[in-house]
């Protein structure tokens, strides 16, 4: 019995005994390994005349193309068996009682975001985020608040440290600074996120939910930022015409500054928005301030730009009818049941979720 005869028998004889793939790769090892027997049998071939190299050199391949099909062949037995063993043991007993199902909800702040990012989107705006710690510089100094400003007070602000320069921030406009620290103009970012500050009660709470804009190019104005808020307001309460003010205010990182106050009426103890006698304050905004632009170096000569900061839990309470702040957070599944949206139901012709 010549060589290829004798591997062709050994090999018979051991793959008739592999049950498991392990058993098959060490199998495949033996004779096909870096000095496998089959291997071996390749490196000889440089002994051998030219006449009986051709010869054997035709064998060994016929050899190593059956053993090799040999062990495809068993490589599909086994896996065969090993799915047929998995659904025997993995079968359903159809006799069972059926699992209870309970679908969850999404939270009306998660829905409100999405709803606003949606509607900011469309004109433009892309999302930015950034950590709810936040440094004393990007919180309050590149914001050109001053050292004695109220909001810096401990009563105010959560610090973190004995030193004041880590806190939990007061607003999401530091992603703003870090946004303009870190790339170059035009910027056209909106920010929702979560902020902190030291209140609570029916309309308070120590953390809240807050959507920030900012929009910095060239030639950029007051106009602008109207019809930017005008739009925005007309999508987010679906409505057509609404009554919107601009009134002074002032705030340390815009000159000039304003606060936003849309028109609505009482129908039946419910605020409709739109028109009416009354105004309703919603945000504040106004044209960023020169000294911001310098904290991040970019040219007030050439570029100049507006913010805005909306309150996202308050937006949700006025569109959704929601009279409580504090229900937000306090994990009420009643709660939610009722003022939640079903994440299942996406209607086609809506950019949201549908309640």
């Amino acid at each position: 019995m010549s060589d290829l005869e004798k591997i062709n028998s050994i090999f018979n004889a051991k793959i008739d005994s592999v049950k498991s793939k392990d058993e098959l790769q060490n199998l495949k090892t033996d004779f096909f390994g870096k000095n496998g027997q089959i291997t071996n049998q390749f490196k000889n071939l440089g002994s051998l005349s030219a006449e009986d190299k051709k010869e054997f050199a035709s064998r060994l391949n016929k050899l190593k193309d059956s053993l090799s099909k040999q062990i495809e062949n068993k490589n599909l037995e086994i896996e065969t068996q090993e799915i047929n063993e998995k659904l025997k043991n993995e079968k359903i007993d159809v006799t069972l009682p059926i699992r209870s199902y309970r679908q969850g909800k999404i939270h009306p702040v998660s829905q409100v975001i999405d709803e606003i990012s949606s509607i900011f989107s469309e004109i433009g705006f892309s999302v930015a985020e950034g950590p709810d710690v936040e440094t004393e510089y990007n919180n309050f100094t590149a914001l050109n608040t001053p050292e004695d400003h109220p909001a810096r007070d401990m009563h105010d602000t959560f610090y973190l440290d004995k030193d004041k320069r880590l806190l939990l921030r007061t607003h999401t406009s530091p992603v703003q600074i870090r946004t303009m620290l870190n790339e170059k103009p035009p910027f056209k970012i909106i920010v929702p996120g979560r902020t902190y500050r030291s209140d609570s009660d029916q309309t308070h709470s120590p953390m809240f939910h807050q959507l920030e804009g900012l929009h910095i190019d060239k030639n950029i104005t007051m106009s602008h930022l109207k019809g930017c808020l005008d739009y925005f307001i007309k999508e987010f309460f679906e409505v057509k015409n609404v009554k919107m003010r601009f009134r002074p205010s002032h705030f340390p990182f815009t000159e000039p500054s304003a606060e936003v106050d849309i028109g609505y009426r009482l129908e039946n103890d419910k605020i409709v928005i739109g028109e009416g006698d009354k105004w309703l304050e919603i945000l504040g905004c106004g044209m960023v301030h020169p000294n911001v632009l310098k904290n991040v170096k970019v040219d007030t000569k050439k570029y100049q730009g507006y913010a805005f900061g909306i309150g996202i839990d308050r937006l949700a309470m006025l569109k959704y009818g929601i009279n409580d702040l504090r229900a937000f957070f306090e994990t009420d599944y009643r709660w939610l049941s009722h003022f939640g949206f079903d994440p299942l139901d996406v209607p086609t012709n809506y950019r949201g979720l549908s309640k």
